[in-house]
């Protein structure tokens, strides 16, 4: 291993990391990338926050940005670089390497460098990996990256019980690898960690300087400073500078503390060791020349998947079929910015082959989702706003939204987005002639869910099994509120329960009637903003009280046809069924 190039003074480098609080990794399980685009993007204002914090205490940086972030937003990175700071390489979608093969973390670093390349018109020579990199394990990642032209990498971290260490492994090194007969060098600057009894410690920023006293981290970093002349890294990402930032609720306890606690502290921590300490980039350490290219960076074709800020009017055809979504919401204020990003790629997409119209019922929210439903989509010409005067349950929402809708074909969909909308282009097709109902299904054998909480899972997935047993029609999901509904057969509908349960209760009173429903497999996703309205224990019982009902329902029903039947008849109906997916139920023949 070589040693850095000389320096008469201490050398600190800081990273940046450019990215929004649902790109970080902690969240990669739970929120998937195409997603993203429904999000309220942050990354623009605390970016301009950072840019001015280094620009008070005179302080040039690298910014290590997503590509993603360079082909959604490149004056963005523009104007990173217009005030003096590196650009550098996070990766596209902010993954990790090892869920990905060494050709596709090839074409990512590829694709990542022509995008920022693109949007800044620099020289892009340094890495950056979205989570912790070991030297031993992950060496080959390093190979690739020297193959590749890169300069510089800083994901290394030695963390924890470190066994025979290499002499200066913990410090900036060389490394050199052999590619194909031709001698490939590469700069490795590992996140600045202390020995504490044997144990490396992280000394560098991020989460460490919020989850740990100041006086604490700063005594180890002068510590650090006196024992070593190598250069100390440190780092923040933006988003630790926006106190503001949306919470994701659905993240663990663990995630949530990583994530949310002391958010803020950020701000004066670096203030304290921007005023104590100088920075310089990573480049400019490495004295690399990255001002301008000097030819173009080859263009590749950009995949967004960012919705339109306004969802442009879809071309109406002959063929379009009117349809009204309903969302029922009760203290959603949280999760509208979310879904009016969702509802205007919904309207986009959805357009083309309906003409859509939407109908919010607000259940009496005690929040400010009144108004800010007003602000989202009172102006909006398609769309419609109720209010409840007193609060009335889930059930009761969507049945008002039914009751004001002028088109026979009516949705309902979560407020939380937990079933993706866009789905409905599958499921309204389905809503044929002889069909009443047509209901998501994640518990279905095509169906999914994802990080759904175990007790949530449990409670649906044991009241399926006793809704299977008292009901006519074997599906495997009776609970959804993600539906297509052919209006006139809930038009005298009358329901006994209002809340969670009026869900239920409106597939068992359709079933008993009769009416044709059909499944469709879908993925149930965790709730990400706010929490569910439900409560365990009354649902449970209510559930079970909604069965016997339902059961004596059938029995008598089933009496009275038996009671029918022994009449004698002057002519026997023709008959017909409905395929459910799992069996036959019989359905009574229609009148002509």
């Amino acid at each position: 291993m070589s040693s850095p190039p000389h320096n008469s003074r201490k050398p600190n480098l800081l990273a940046v990391l450019l990215e929004d609080y649902f790109h970080v990794g902690a969240f990669n399980q739970l929120i998937q990338r195409g997603q993203w685009y429904r999000f309220e993007s942050r990354y623009e204002q605390n970016t301009l926050v950072a840019l001015d914090l280094l620009d008070q205490f005179k302080t040039r940086a690298t910014f290590f940005v997503l590509g993603w972030i360079a082909d959604q937003h490149p004056e963005l990175v523009r104007e990173v670089a217009r005030r003096g700071h590196e650009i550098a390489s996070r990766g596209y979608y902010n993954r990790n390497i090892h869920h990905m093969t060494p050709a596709e973390f090839r074409d990512d670093l590829a694709r990542t460098r022509e995008a920022l390349e693109r949007a800044s018109g620099r020289r892009i020579v340094g890495h950056r990996a979205s989570s912790p990199w070991r030297l031993h394990t992950d060496r080959w990642a390093l190979e690739i990256l020297a193959e590749e032209g890169y300069a510089y990498d800083t994901s290394v971290m030695l963390l924890g019980r470190v066994l025979h260490p290499e002499p200066g492994e913990a410090l900036a090194h060389e490394l050199k690898f052999d590619c194909r007969g031709t001698e490939r060098t590469i700069w490795e600057f590992p996140v600045s960690t202390c020995n504490l009894l044997g144990w490396r410690l992280p000394v560098s920023g991020g989460n460490y300087f919020r989850q740990f006293p100041h006086r604490v981290m700063k005594r180890a970093v002068a510590r650090w400073h006196a024992q070593y002349d190598a250069p100390f890294v440190m780092y923040f990402h933006v988003w630790e500078l926006d106190r503001q930032q949306p919470r994701i609720s659905g993240a663990s306890p663990l995630q949530q503390l990583r994530h949310y606690r002391n958010l803020g502290k950020m701000w004066w921590v670096m203030e304290d060791y921007l005023s104590s300490y100088e920075f310089e980039p990573f480049a400019q350490y490495l004295q690399l020349e990255t001002n301008c290219l000097s030819h173009e960076s080859p263009q590749r074709e950009i995949i967004t998947l960012a919705a339109p800020a306004v969802a442009a009017a879809p071309e109406i055809s002959s063929g379009q079929k009117p349809v009204t979504i309903v969302i029922p919401c009760f203290n959603e204020e949280l999760i509208l910015p979310y879904l009016d990003n969702t509802l205007r790629s919904v309207t986009e997409k959805l357009g083309r082959q309906h003409l859509l119209s939407f109908i919010f019922v607000d259940d009496c929210s005690t929040d400010g989702t009144w108004e800010a439903l007003n602000r989202f989509f009172g102006a909006r010409p398609n769309f419609r706003l109720l209010r409840h005067s007193r609060n009335r349950g889930v059930a009761a929402a969507i049945m008002t939204g039914i009751e004001h809708a002028e088109t026979e074909i009516v949705c309902s969909m979560d407020c939380d987005c937990t079933y993706d909308p866009h789905e409905l282009q599958h499921m309204i097709p389905l809503l044929t002639d002889e069909v009443d109902l047509v209901t998501a299904s994640p518990y279905h054998a095509l169906g999914q869910v994802r990080n759904v909480p175990p007790w949530r899972l449990t409670l649906s997935k044991g009241a399926s099994f006793l809704y299977r047993l008292v009901l006519n029609q074997k599906l495997a999901t009776y609970t959804s509120c993600f539906r297509v509904y052919r209006r006139s057969a809930l038009a005298r509908l009358k329901l006994a329960e209002g809340g969670f349960l009026g869900v239920a209760e409106m597939l068992g009173r359709l079933d008993l009637r009769g009416s044709k429903i059909v499944e469709y497999p879908t993925t149930l996703e965790v709730r990400l903003f706010g929490r569910s309205k439900m409560k365990l224990l009354r649902t449970i019982l209510g559930h079970l009280k909604l069965l016997a009902r339902l059961l004596l329902k059938r029995i008598g029903h089933s009496e009275a046809k038996d009671s029918t039947q022994t009449r004698p008849k002057t002519e026997k109906p023709a008959g017909n069924s409905a395929t459910t997916g799992y069996r036959t139920a019989p359905v009574p023949a229609k009148k002509e």
